[in-house]
């Protein structure tokens, strides 16, 4: 017996809170939607992919050009 706590048991377990097991059906739910979304809704998923690399040429080009020199002063430049 614990000195501390006179009343507790030896590995004794709290139960879970209604809370968690709530969260945990919604997660439930919520990835069997996404598979079934995914699954009667490819066609159009698909149809979209080209858009997605037609959008992510502006998109790179915008965020990833600092990378070469370009938009930026150079330390040498100067004076």
């Amino acid at each position: 017996m614990d000195t501390a706590n006179p009343n507790a048991r030896h590995g004794a377990r709290r139960p879970r809170s209604p809370a968690r097991r709530t969260w945990w059906v919604f997660g439930g739910f919520a990835a069997i939607a996404l598979v079934m979304l995914g699954i009667e809704h490819r066609v159009h998923l698909l149809g979209g992919l080209p858009w997605l690399f037609l959008l992510a040429c502006p998109l790179m080009h915008v965020f990833m050009h600092g990378g070469h020199g370009h938009g930026g002063k150079d330390a040498g430049d100067e004076k």
